[in-house]
C-alpha cells in the first residue's frame, strides 16, 4: 500500500472512528489534554479479571489524535493491563502507518497517555 491509501485511512478513522462514545460503568477513567493545540481525550475502560472487556473514548482534536485513539482502542481490546502497560510511541506509530512531524508526535501520544493515566485512576 502507498502512503496515500494510509492517509485516507487516517481520514476515514477521524470522520468515522471506532470506539467513540462513553460506557455506562466503567472502571477506570482518565483524560488528558494536549494544552499546545487543545485536543482533548477520556479514555474509559471496563477491566475484568486484569483485561480489558471493554473500552471507549471521547473528545475532540485533530484527524491525528482522533485516528490514534481510534487505533488503539482497537488495539487494546481484550490485552491485559501488562500489555498495555508496555505500548509506547514506536506501537503507535506502527498503528498509524504514516510519517508524523516532530510537532504532531504529541497528538499521536495523547490517547496512550489516557490509557496509561486510566489504568492507573480505578472507580470505586
Amino acid at each position: 500500500m502507498n502512503l496515500e491509501i494510509y492517509k485516507e485511512h487516517i481520514l476515514d478513522l477521524y470522520k468515522n472512528p471506532h470506539n467513540k462514545g462513553n460506557l455506562k460503568n466503567p472502571t477506570h477513567e482518565a483524560s488528558k489534554k494536549n494544552s499546545l493545540c487543545g485536543d482533548e481525550i477520556k479514555i474509559q475502560l471496563i477491566i475484568k479479571k486484569n483485561r480489558v472487556s471493554n473500552v471507549k473514548f471521547n473528545g475532540q482534536g485533530c484527524a491525528i489524535s482522533q485516528a490514534s485513539a481510534s487505533l488503539l482502542t482497537d488495539k487494546i481490546k481484550e490485552l491485559s493491563v501488562e500489555q498495555i502497560k508496555k505500548l509506547n510511541k514506536e506501537d503507535l506509530l506502527d498503528m498509524l502507518k504514516i510519517p508524523i512531524s516532530y510537532t504532531r508526535i504529541k497528538c499521536t501520544l495523547l490517547p496512550l497517555e489516557a490509557v496509561k493515566g486510566a489504568l492507573e485512576n480505578a472507580r470505586n
